[in-house]
């Protein structure tokens, strides 16, 4: 094969404006020294305020009532938190950490929504104390639920999790005979507010028809005396990291000789989609079923619509930032080390990785010619590496140097974050115009 036959094109990133404005600033190197040489995220609520409320006008454009929680398992920072405090938005979690969480920043408990299976006692027990919405995967657990709220004397708010006809080998949900005899037992202590779903993939054709059909079963439920005024279509909202033409070219050319040793991964986010965001959500309303829109049938029936996005709620609120540590020879590209590892820049996927292109930030401009090079974390394992791709930097690294990883907010930051060697866990940094602060979790003191 051909040297050129292995060169990668570019795969940049698409950003914010506030992103690279930090990104040349002195701000950047000022937190640089502030956390010690080590790699550090750098997070921005005022882009999640603003995909958080361009999500919650697309509701509202279309006439349905409904609400926003941030699927908070995407991004463990409590920046976003506050944000999720304004009318028509909320929080999804799945963790009694989680939970505590977001009550600890201002969330009240029927704004928080319980997902995950097969919950845990003291999940149920802290999210009826706090009148939150549960969502119920199983039979068993819904007895749990009715004979805990019964001994609190609470009432539940649950939805029933609605196994997808697409997908009748998963493990999650009820089943369509066991769904009808759950409804059944919804009774004194538990109040069915209604139905929720979470399917696999970006497209909003399946989201639509399938909340098309809860739309009915609310409808069963209302005969049998129940409320069912809620449903949930979960998360996967799509979000676009880089441009078509740029998806397009790489993908039609991909190969393995564009990767180190050959590591070209077997699946990958899908990093340019459309519709995305606000978009997609606005494209699920307005899907046509048999004569009439979803939101059509949404206003008809009285029901109000749940999304729970994660990864589209933190598009482009977020960057990572590694120190180069070395830069050292191999084959036709070279390695360049950095602190940190490589769990703190991880695609959702095992064996993934997350290909948009780095960005080379030095302290002082420089000439250089343009070098090709994989990443490496700075552990003792062949494993840990950041980019396995050869990308294409302006000049060589060195030591002292940043690498900078655009929007990496979603997931990327902390989902398979560890403290091997004993390394810390790279902080999140907040920041707010030529501001910032340390992410910290219950942020009280900072209310003026």
């Amino acid at each position: 094969m051909d040297l050129i036959d292995t060169l990668s094109p570019p795969l940049p990133a698409l950003e914010r404006p506030w992103a690279p404005r930090l990104r040349d600033s002195e701000t950047l190197w000022e937190i640089a020294r502030a956390v010690g040489g080590g790699p550090f995220h750098v997070v921005h609520p005022a882009t999640f305020a603003e995909n958080l409320g361009g999500m919650v006008s697309a509701l509202a454009a279309e006439r349905v009532e409904g609400t926003v929680y941030y699927g908070k398992k995407a991004n463990k920072a409590a920046a976003w938190l506050r944000e999720c405090t304004r009318p028509g938005t909320g929080v999804d979690v799945a963790s009694v950490p989680e939970l505590v969480h977001a009550l600890g920043n201002g969330l009240r408990g029927e704004a928080i929504g319980i997902t995950g299976a097969a919950k845990p006692d003291g999940l149920l027990w802290l999210a009826l104390r706090h009148r939150c919405l549960i969502a119920v995967d199983a039979a068993d657990e819904l007895e749990r639920v009715a004979r805990m709220a019964a001994e609190l004397g609470e009432t539940a708010q649950v939805l029933l999790r609605v196994r997808p006809p697409s997908a009748p080998e998963s493990r999650f949900g009820f089943a369509p005979d066991a769904l009808k005899a759950a409804v059944r037992q919804c009774a004194e202590s538990v109040v069915l507010g209604g139905f929720s779903f979470h399917l696999d993939g970006y497209d909003p054709v399946p989201r639509a028809e399938l909340a098309a059909y809860l739309i009915d079963l609310c409808r069963d439920a209302r005969a049998l005396g129940q409320p069912a005024s809620k449903i949930s279509i979960g998360g996967g909202i799509a979000v676009s990291y880089v441009d078509a033409a740029d998806w397009a070219r790489f993908e039609s050319g991909r190969h393995d000789g564009w990767f180190h040793a050959r590591r070209n991964p077997s699946k990958t986010y899908p990093y340019h989609q459309a519709p995305a965001g606000a978009a997609m959500v606005t494209a699920i309303l307005r899907y046509e079923i048999a004569g009439k829109t979803l939101a059509e049938r949404l206003r008809a029936a009285g029901i109000e619509l749940l999304l729970e996005p994660g990864r589209a709620l933190v598009d482009g609120a977020g960057f990572s930032v590694f120190p180069v540590l070395g830069c050292k020879p191999a084959e036709d590209h070279l390695i360049t080390t950095v602190a940190g590892l490589s769990m703190s820049l991880s695609e959702q996927w095992k064996g993934s990785e997350f290909l948009p292109d780095p960005v080379l930030v030095r302290r002082e401009a420089a000439d250089g010619t343009p070098v090709r090079t994989v990443v490496a974390g700075s552990s003792c394992m062949e494993y840990d590496v950041l980019t396995w791709r050869a990308v294409e930097l302006p000049a060589r690294p060195r030591t002292g140097d940043l690498l900078v990883y655009p929007n990496t907010a979603g997931y990327q930051m902390d989902k398979n974050e560890s403290g091997f060697h004993q390394l810390p866990l790279p902080p999140k940094v907040v920041v707010d115009g030529d501001r910032w602060h340390i992410d910290t979790d219950h942020p009280i003191q900072e209310i003026r």
